[in-house]
């Protein structure tokens, strides 16, 4: 497992040393409910879990709340609501301003060449800026590699919503070991084919040739989500949910 420690804390609770990851190969990355405050202290500014990832050398405060907070490397799910000389602004939640997303930030993007998006578009982007003073900015290209990285336009599909919770224990590396999220590997199992985009903002977007196995995919997440459903649960929904189809 590498995720190990799990202790409750509250904002402004001081978090000990022997609970964050010290590895020197990997710069320290905090994720939502946690605040660096310089030179060196790191401080809980809600209250939950704080969960550690030292393979990842990563922390953050699991902790229930329907508002998505936009932290710095969150891959998300975002809508275009219009397009500037520049770049584009885009909606990743109802109680965020409108993020910004430069027209050249897309793989091998020229202002010839560059993806031209509508309104209401769909794109799967990283967030790369996100403070209190700046609207947040994100990116459909990785910066290292100046690939896409299976960012950009999300084509067709659906999106459906979930917990900002629920949206975490999926993004797990190892969602079935760490997030007890079996579903998704429990549908294609049954045969089903899909393609998945999980965005931390609490949007799943489902695509496929199949509109009937995208919205039992939809409906399998939301029930596992809003059922709070374990590991049997979840198989005795995806038998019931696979044998309508047939």
């Amino acid at each position: 497992m590498t995720t190990t420690e799990r202790p409750l804390v509250l904002p402004g609770d001081p978090i000990s040393p022997d609970l964050i990851p010290s590895s020197t190969s990997k710069p320290l990355r905090l994720g939502p409910g946690l605040r660096h405050v310089p030179p060196s202290d790191i401080v809980p500014v809600v209250a939950g879990q704080l969960i550690t990832n030292h393979q990842k050398n990563s922390m953050w405060v699991e902790y229930n709340n329907n508002r998505y907070i936009p932290t710095p490397g969150d891959l998300i799910i975002a809508q275009i609501l219009r397009s500037g000389p520049d770049l584009y602004f885009t909606s990743i939640s109802p109680y965020t301003p409108p993020a910004t997303l430069p027209h050249l930030s897309f793989e091998s993007a020229t202002k010839k060449t560059r993806p031209q998006l509508a309104p209401g578009a769909l794109v799967y982007a990283r967030v790369v800026l996100a403070n209190k003073h700046m609207d947040p900015e994100i990116e459909c290209v990785s910066q290292s590699t100046g690939k896409s990285d299976g960012l950009g336009e999300l084509k067709g599909g659906m999106v459906f919503d979930v917990s900002l919770q629920f949206a975490r224990r999926l993004l797990m590396a190892k969602s079935k070991e760490e997030g007890k999220v079996e579903v998704l590997e429990l549908l294609g199992g049954e045969g089903l084919v899909f393609e998945i985009a999980v965005g931390r903002n609490g949007k799943v977007w489902v695509g496929g040739e199949d509109v009937k196995a995208i919205v039992v995919v939809g409906r399998a997440l939301r029930e596992t989500d809003e059922g709070g459903l374990g590991v049997e649960a979840q198989r005795k929904l995806v038998r019931r949910l696979a044998k309508g189809m047939k």
